[in-house]
């Protein structure tokens, strides 16, 4: 055959095809989610998310450390709320000394460089498992809820908090947050706001690790229709005004599209959130064995990063960043 193109060329060995590689996966790209409960030496496996715990702060300082040996370099928490403090106005949310914040505090002062995101939203203090204050129509209330919101940031900020990330889809919560932190003088605290949260069935897992159980209606009325994409564009844009210094795309592998044309769309940096039920699908099959799951994990993230996302947060993550620093991906 006479051909002047063979593009077989440049995959002939593993030297050249690291240098004409176009996406680089790094361990500083991973962020690592986690469940922060009380009590002492609590490390409580869930049992949709296989390796995943909830843990005590203690537990969860030990597993800090092992994430930040393997080259993490943020983590988020979320906070599992007993159902005895759950109540309709989320009212533990607003307790400086809460879980949360007391692991804020005890995070940052055993690494200080280590960047700390906190969840605001009302879901894990809430009764009736919404993420926002529910009318007596069963209706969510959005002025109302951002009150509430504003106040979460603003405990999460005193706490020490490196990034406050609302992941309720409230309107404008972006801007009332910005403006709150800015006047109580944390100007330095950033918003990593969930711009485009689909109202997805991926985030079942999630759900049995918060014990957050929706008790009425379903979350459409603010979290987006899987259907729409233009929608994800303006969402973005608006939290971009508002404020906002990352901007999310949530779940990540199914919506793909979706990081890629916000990516085009904004020059702020993006994440994607691997959720819980990406996770857990991959973890199954590979554990009946049906797929190779390190290198299923590994094709997925960088999937994601080759549509467009700046970091990645994933249940995963200490994992991903062993595998990445040993070349699994080569």
């Amino acid at each position: 055959m006479t051909l002047i193109y063979r593009p077989r060329r440049n995959r002939k060995s593993h030297a050249i095809r690291s240098l004409v590689q176009e996406t680089r996966l790094h361990p500083s790209d991973l962020i690592y989610p986690l469940f922060v409960t009380g009590g002492i030496g609590i490390r409580d496996e869930i049992k949709s998310l296989p390796g995943i715990f909830r843990m005590s702060i203690d537990s969860l300082l030990k597993e800090v450390d092992r994430a930040v040996e393997v080259g993490i370099q943020a983590v988020a928490l979320f906070p599992v709320i007993p159902s005895e403090k759950k109540d309709l106005m989320a009212s533990e949310c607003m307790n400086p000394r809460g879980l949360l914040q007391e692991a804020i505090r005890e995070i940052k002062e055993a690494f200080p460089d280590l960047c700390l995101i906190a969840d605001v939203a009302l879901d894990p203090y809430t009764s009736h498992g919404h993420d926002g204050l529910v009318d007596g129509d069963g209706g969510i209330l959005n002025d109302e809820t951002v009150e509430i919101l504003v106040q979460m940031a603003l405990i999460q900020a005193e706490a020490g908090i490196d990034m406050v990330a609302p992941s309720d889809m409230m309107d404008g919560r972006v801007g009332a947050i910005r403006t709150a932190l800015d006047e109580a003088g944390f100007s330095h605290v950033s918003i990593h706001a969930y711009s485009a949260k689909y109202a997805s069935a991926f985030y079942g897992p999630y759900r049995e690790a918060l014990g957050s159980v929706l008790k009425n209606g379903n979350k459409k009325t603010y979290q987006m229709n899987p259907a729409n994409w233009r929608e994800a564009l303006r969402e973005g844009y608006l939290d971009e005004e508002e404020g906002a210094d990352i901007l999310m795309v949530k779940p990540a592998l199914p919506y793909l599209d979706v990081i890629t044309k916000l990516r085009d769309a904004t020059t702020l940096p993006i994440s994607a959130y691997q959720v819980s039920g990406e996770y857990a699908m991959i973890m199954a099959a590979s554990q009946k064995g049906w797929i190779n799951g390190e290198q299923v994990l590994l094709e997925s993230l960088m999937a994601i990063k080759r549509a467009g996302a700046d970091m990645i947060f994933t249940y995963a993550a200490p994992k991903a960043a062993e595998l990445i620093t040993i070349g699994a991906l080569d």
